[in-house]
């Protein structure tokens, strides 16, 4: 397999390549040069797989010949026996037309974790083939940097550095990132919002003359390929399960960066029989704009009880704009040079394609919070916020599309990550930690706050790295 940017102007790269690189040369993201394809056949024999061995037969074509089949298996077994379910991502129907899919049961208690401790694995085993060491540089809206230092913090030739935006995220989230006591380990609190640690850790990304002689930066966040990669998995899995190879499913899926549900898009182009991918938003709903008005322009950033989609800049969109455009580089360049000005405006043939597979709702706190209760108050089920938000988009798609059914809502994260977002939804109940993490707020916190300085985060990364 080999990969190629977006903007048309880097050069191909292998998977290896591609997993330590995050950004290609040319400022774009990297997407496979061509999608591999399941037939009925295939696919009713992925059907009868468990988790894991159906992870192997998705991924093993987007990452050989650099890795084989067996080194492959070796990874994703490790990867995923310390989850806490044996299905590892199990499907719970809520109703005759609404299934929820729970991505909660790694070991950080969001879907980050499918991704991410694969994620560091693959790190390790390349880093260690090459005796090379890097420098992990991320941003995290909540999720991403828990599952990140999780997946890497045992390893010796990684220093992580994840950048979370100060008080804008749930105590919970930031005590799973701020209570790991491994050397390697750093977190950066900084006082903005999540779009502005993005935009410091991207502009590291295009000059990394800070790092220290012979490091590279290496990205964890949505835009490295391999984390798009590992989610693809979890679509076939639920798809599969519930519709079968005979019958197409649609997915609610709550987003901000685009990445999650454009895995979902990318099980639809290998073959995957699904109907529609409901783009699930809060308030912050510039994916929502896009698709009902082609308005994707930045706005003031919105604090909500769904923090980790609190973005407005949706890095991942670019790669669905890269198939829109018929993959031509050169009008994606224009599009994102465009959006530099704060918004960009799609042609009406790209426009009317996204619409022919994407549907979009948007829910604000309230409606949130009314989801939440009614689910638990009908169904005995307890949803986080950005699972609400799933929920939500769902049920509202249905009321206006009944055909879609049945539809797969994505549960992003347990509910015991947000507290304060389910009293808010006025239940009387207090979601409880698991056993592994009951002891979180009387573990130490290690975090720095920094201004919204890319100067002063660069010199903290240039001051901490090991020798």
């Amino acid at each position: 397999m080999r990969y190629v940017s977006t903007r048309g102007q880097a050069a191909e790269s292998s998977f290896e390549e591609v997993l330590l690189t995050g950004l290609a040369s040319d400022g774009g993201l990297f997407v496979p040069k061509n999608i591999p394809q399941f037939d009925s056949d295939e696919l009713a024999e992925l059907a009868t797989l468990p988790y894991t061995e159906l992870a192997l037969e998705v991924m093993a074509p987007f990452v050989e010949p650099d890795l084989d089949r067996g080194t492959l298996k070796g990874l994703v077994d490790e990867a995923y026996a310390q989850f806490a379910h044996a299905e590892v991502t199990p499907v719970t129907l809520l109703d005759d037309s609404v299934a929820v899919l729970e991505l909660f049961h790694g070991p950080t208690l969001a879907f980050k974790d499918l991704a991410l401790q694969l994620l560091g694995r693959l790190f390790d085993h390349v880093l260690h083939k090459r005796q090379q060491k890097v420098v992990i540089l991320g941003a995290t809206s909540g999720d991403t940097g828990s599952a990140a230092i999780e997946g890497c913090r045992h390893s010796d030739f990684v220093d992580i550095f994840i950048l979370h935006p100060h008080q804008r995220v749930s105590e919970v989230q930031r005590r799973q990132m701020t209570t790991v006591d491994s050397t390697n380990v750093h977190n950066i609190a900084v006082e903005g919002n999540f779009d502005d640690c993005q935009s410091i850790v991207k502009a590291c990304f295009g000059d990394q003359g800070f790092l220290p002689e012979g490091r590279q930066l290496v990205a964890v966040n949505s835009i490295n390929w391999a984390r798009i990669m590992a989610q693809i998995v979890y679509y076939f899995y639920a798809g599969l399960r519930i519709g079968g190879p005979q019958t197409a499913v649609s997915f609610s899926v709550p987003t901000g960066n685009f990445g999650d549900i454009f895995a979902g898009y990318l099980a639809r182009c290998m073959g995957l029989p699904v109907n529609k991918l409901i783009i699930a938003t809060n308030q912050n709903d510039i994916l929502h704009r896009m698709l009902s008005d082609n308005d994707y322009s930045k706005r003031k950033l919105q604090a909500s009880l769904s923090p980790s989609m609190d973005i407005m800049v949706s890095s991942n969109f670019e790669r669905l704009l890269f198939d829109l455009y018929d993959r031509n580089g050169v009008s994606v360049r224009e599009l994102m040079a465009e959006f530099t000005n704060g918004s960009l405006h799609l042609s009406e043939d790209a426009l009317w394609r996204a619409r022919q597979l994407f549907l979009s709702s948007r829910a604000d706190d309230r409606q949130t919070g009314a989801t939440m209760s009614a689910v638990y108050q009908q169904q005995a089920y307890l949803l986080d916020p950005h699972s609400a938000i799933g929920v939500f988009a769902a049920r509202q798609q249905l009321q206006e599309n009944p055909s879609i059914a049945p539809v797969i809502a994505l549960a992003t994260a347990h509910p015991a990550k947000f507290p304060d977002a389910v009293h808010a939804a006025g239940l009387a109940i207090e979601p409880t930690l698991p056993t592994h993490m009951a002891d979180l707020f009387a573990r130490q916190e290690r975090f720095t706050v920094l201004p919204n300085n890319g100067d002063e985060v660069q010199q903290f990364v240039r001051d901490h790295c090991r020798g």
